[in-house]
């Protein structure tokens, strides 16, 4: 599968964006790849745009970050995100940070409730949260530093 994006690419990058849509964003309803080579099978029949297994394993592990603009278009398309998601700027940030956000409600039982709560709470208590999650994340990991484990 892919090298670790959070060693081997720094959060933010394209291969973790790529990497981020392919574990948290996959189609509901639909089973998650095996491999490289179903995953671009998937995007290419929903997207009409051929891809290769050898394209999504170089933007996967990094070792491709300036594919073509039709690609992006069917990753965006494919995964439901604007173009936008994939850029290396602060827009391309904020952009990943509302995904991110939009995937937690629904999805995953957390509840427009508990966002609220959390917007709702002092700086304080929002860090204590944050940390929580972070160190929960960690565990389930099976990690105690950063960096991402697939």
């Amino acid at each position: 599968m892919a090298e670790d994006p959070g060693t081997a690419n720094a959060a933010g990058s394209l291969a973790y964006k790529i990497e981020w849509l392919i574990q948290n964003r996959w189609p509901t309803g639909s089973r998650p790849p095996k491999n490289n080579l179903e995953a671009a099978a998937a995007i290419s029949e929903a997207t009409g745009e051929e891809l290769s297994s050898t394209t999504i394993w170089k933007l996967r592990t990094g070792r491709s970050d300036n594919p073509q603009l039709k690609t992006l278009k069917a990753l965006a398309t494919f995964f439901g995100v604007p173009i936008g998601y994939f850029g290396d700027d602060d827009e391309g940030e904020a952009t990943a940070d509302q995904i991110a956000a939009s995937s937690l409600v629904g999805e995953s039982g957390l509840n427009r409730e508990a966002l609220r709560a959390l917007v709702e709470m002092s700086d304080g208590g929002r860090q204590l949260v944050a940390d929580f999650i972070i160190s929960a994340a960690r565990l389930e990991r099976g990690q105690d530093g950063g960096g991402r484990g697939t």
